[in-house]
């Protein structure tokens, strides 16, 4: 009889059920994997070769035919390694084992027979559970990780943990979640805006970034604040829920980011990659596409300090995912789509030098050289950039005064209530703020009245906006007027959001 065991594979942030099949027959030793295994997935023969003859068990010495079905989908990575022991195990009788149809294995093992983590077992172990799987054998350091799917999550160390478990030699306790404790430990280490001396606009531009998801540049002088407020935004912006937890830390499981302290993501991710990150790094990549910074900033924060560094290539990437929240990586071996639901931070200087428009420094640069250093930040994603903020440089009494300025916990609270009214107005769709809005729902929540019309209309034909940037006008005015609890988008809203549209004509205007 056929011995099958259950085990999960990945393709993208979501799993596939694997069933591992074991035949052994009479005929010249052998041991073979099938069912497209990658490189990782072909060398667990010697893996588990080795941990039998250590683990004081004899390797038969016959015909094995491993199958990982579904045979046409690849396989990679080492977290077969386990269920291709234990179909082993199974098919020669040296345990007797129960009906373990509702039981799924994954684990690296050693030569020694030591049990090591896996990357993803998060999305694997909550695939096993969406099909029926109610018991799962884990790594013991991937434990924490899977017992946040509610499943029975026996985490094992070693071999002889799983045959003394099956012996009842040996009860291990079921590992139990305790989400409460992990976000009670994240809660102290995020910075503070009341660190933040003067930069009111800037500020004021972080908020409503925070409140509505918006995207946000910050534009100054060296040293004068910008990565200093974008480092502090995570702070001010809402708690993470379950489920968006969950779905985070699914993306940090696969790139091998959580592990037995911080075995689940409970702070809104912020990502801030070096300006030399490749295209790949950025999207995603690899021959079986792995998530890239954009999916791991999903349902938090990307940060680009000094933006007109980065290869202009590398930032035309970020066009399509900004608008969609989802970006799309296409291999031979496979087209995968990963979420990117980010609010997107930006930080520059004007120019090389760092002080063209600054009125306390020279800039040095020539007209030529400041269009060509910001002329990297073309229209079109200049134009998917809800907020342009200036950050001036600060006067020695501002820096030297002792007082502090408004903390990030008073600062959430407006965040917070802004955000209660959008989930209230948006209960029912697929939205969670405004930066989300589509134009059929910008027509419904971003009515404007008559005064309010005649100043967009004002704005629109002196500034020659973009349509794209006139409905991101409407949704940071939304914002505006969610953080005052104001129904109806009144004309100051409006005004406050053209405000932060203006920089684009200084700057990129100027020459």
């Amino acid at each position: 009889m056929l011995t099958q065991i259950n085990s999960c594979g990945l393709l993208g942030i979501d799993g596939f059920m694997v069933r591992v099949e074991a035949d052994i027959s009479p005929g010249i030793p052998s041991f073979e994997i099938v069912g497209l295994p990658d490189a990782a997935v072909k060398e667990s023969k010697e893996r588990i070769r080795v941990a039998f003859k250590n683990s004081q068990l004899e390797f038969p010495r016959k015909k094995i035919i491993i199958n990982l079905a579904p045979a046409d989908i690849k396989k990679e990575g080492t977290s077969f390694d386990l269920p291709i022991f234990m179909a082993i195990i199974d098919k020669c009788d040296i345990l007797s084992l129960p009906d373990l149809s509702d039981t799924a294995f994954f684990g690296e093992i050693s030569l020694s027979g030591e049990i090591h983590a896996v990357s993803g077992i998060l999305p694997m172990v909550l695939t096993a559970k969406e099909l029926g799987v109610k018991r799962v054998f884990v790594p013991e350091e991937n434990a924490q990780e899977a017992s946040f799917s509610d499943l029975t999550v026996i985490g094992v160390s070693h071999l002889s943990d799983v045959l003394s478990f099956f012996n009842g030699e040996k009860k291990i306790p079921p590992t139990k979640a305790n989400f409460e404790a992990y976000f009670e430990e994240e809660a102290d280490k995020l910075l503070d805006f009341c660190d933040v001396k003067g930069q009111e606009i800037a500020r004021r531009g972080a908020e409503i970034a925070a409140a509505g998801s918006h995207n946000i540049l910050f534009i100054g002088s060296p040293g004068s604040g910008k990565s200093m407020i974008a480092k502090r935004i995570p702070s001010i912006l809402p708690d993470l829920s379950f489920e968006e937890a969950l779905e985070t830390s699914k993306i940090h499981s696969i790139c091998g980011l959580l592990n037995k302290d911080h075995p689940i993501v409970t702070t809104r991710p912020f990502r801030s990659p070096h300006h030399t990150i490749s295209t790949a790094g950025l999207s995603g990549g690899g021959s079986i596409p792995k998530p890239g910074e954009l999916s791991l900033s999903h349902n938090g924060v990307l940060f680009l300090d000094e933006l007109c560094e980065f290869d202009k290539n590398v930032l035309e990437v970020m066009r399509q995912p900004l608008e969609d929240r989802i970006i799309t990586v296409s291999r031979v071996t496979a087209s995968l789509t990963y979420p990117c639901n980010i609010m997107f931070v930006a930080s520059m200087n004007p120019c090389r030098c760092g002080y063209f428009g600054d009125k306390n420094h020279v800039c040095t640069c020539s007209p030529q050289s400041i269009k060509k250093y910001i002329g990297k930040i073309s229209g079109p994603l200049l134009d998917r950039i809800d907020l342009h903020a200036e950050v001036s440089s600060l006067s020695y009494d501002e820096l030297s005064s002792s007082s502090l300025s408004e903390s990030s916990a008073s600062i959430k609270k407006r965040v917070n209530s802004a955000r209660s009214i959008q989930k209230e107005r948006y209960a029912g769709t697929a939205i969670h703020s405004n930066a989300e809005l589509y134009p059929e729902l910008i027509r419904k929540y971003c009515a404007l009245g008559k005064e309010e019309h005649k100043l967009l209309r004002t704005a629109f034909d002196n500034m020659g906006l973009s349509a794209r940037a006139y409905d991101r006008i409407l949704k940071v005015a939304r914002t505006i007027a969610d953080l005052e609890s104001s129904e109806n988008i009144r004309s100051e809203h409006i005004f406050e959001a053209i405000q932060y549209r203006t920089l684009d004509r200084k700057y990129w205007g100027a020459n």
